[in-house]
């Protein structure tokens, strides 16, 4: 009987090593070699480390405006990393600000601008807008102002 047991047991144990090799071989070709190589090329990517970015300004003081006049602005923004900087979104404070950012991913050590237009007709006196861009930085998030003082229009 002892016999008989120890037989049995081989047998199970023996199965299941079997079909283990069987299931591995199966999933071998399953293994969609684009994929593969794509994983591959992001890992080298992610091992380089994340997009850097550095600005001339982060603040510009547009001093006194008179009511009505358009301030226009232009933000340096340097790839300070090792991978490509990406801006995805530039979003302002308000429709009043329009910002215009670079589509294109920005190299390392390679420069591009921001244009930063705000129109002041129906902002009187102190103004301070903010520009936030998203980025592949590790933040996700840099943040861009303009601010100054606004002369009101002469009321009749």
């Amino acid at each position: 009987m002892k016999k008989l047991t120890i037989l049995v047991a081989f047998i199970i144990s023996a199965s299941v090593f079997i079909s283990c090799a069987d299931s591995n071989v199966a999933a071998k070709g399953k293994v969609d070699i684009e994929k593969l190589s794509k994983a591959k090329f992001r890992d080298i990517e992610i091992k380089k480390g994340t997009a850097s970015i550095s600005f001339d300004k982060q603040v510009y003081d547009f001093g006194t405006v008179n009511e009505g006049d358009f301030v226009e602005t232009v933000f340096k923004v340097t790839n300070s990393g090792k991978t490509d900087l990406v801006i995805t979104n530039a979003q302002a404070t308000c429709g009043c600000t329009v910002p215009v950012w670079p589509k294109a991913p920005i190299k390392p050590g390679e420069t591009g601008d921001i244009k930063v237009k705000f129109n002041t007709n129906g902002k009187p006196n102190r103004q301070q807008k903010t520009v936030t861009l998203t980025t592949n930085t590790v933040s996700g998030k840099e943040r861009l102002t303009i601010k100054g003082m606004v002369t009101p229009k002469a009321k009749i």
